[in-house]
């Protein structure tokens, strides 16, 4: 008899949890992003989707790069703000600041707290659907602190998203 599962494939596999880190003319801005992933070794590129009618794709295409920051699993709370929220009407940089969870790397700000930093460089543009994917080099990364990654998995288990 066939097993019956529920969830559809690409909902199998459990994705890290990212966020960008992007400047724009009138304020920065954060948001969630899942779909990211490495796609070369040499030279060491990322794949990264945002979503259409954002304020992220809105300063990723001004400044023509952005900073991926891989979140820890104690930071689940922020996908509240980060991806449930939209740039286009809240400052959200002010309002990490405000909590004191920003510093700086590299002339952006960053998620204090989250794992590794990387400065991407965009080289290509692709229309992904609802996205825009952005073919990247790897320009630049810090590992901040040890810790685990955050995944939707634990999102699920917080009941903030539903897979």
């Amino acid at each position: 008899m066939p097993v019956q599962i529920k969830k559809k494939p690409w909902n199998r596999v459990d994705l890290p949890v990212y966020s960008i880190s992007s400047k724009g003319n009138k304020y920065d801005n954060m948001n969630i992003i899942t779909y990211a992933s490495a796609v070369s070794m040499k030279p060491k590129r990322f794949i990264c989707a945002v979503y259409k009618n954002t304020k992220t794709l809105e300063n990723v295409r001004l400044k023509g790069s952005f900073v991926l920051q891989i979140l820890s699993d104690n930071q689940y709370a922020l996908v509240r703000l980060l991806g449930k929220q939209t740039g286009n009407k809240i400052n959200k940089t002010d309002r990490l600041r405000k909590r004191n969870l920003i510093s700086e790397w590299k002339g952006f700000n960053i998620l204090k707290d989250a794992l590794a930093v990387m400065e991407m460089n965009i080289i290509q543009e692709i229309d992904g659907g609802d996205h825009v994917c952005f073919l990247c080099d790897v320009v630049a990364y810090k590992n901040l602190n040890d810790g685990k990654e955050l995944t939707l998995h634990i999102l699920s288990e917080k009941k903030i998203i539903s897979i």
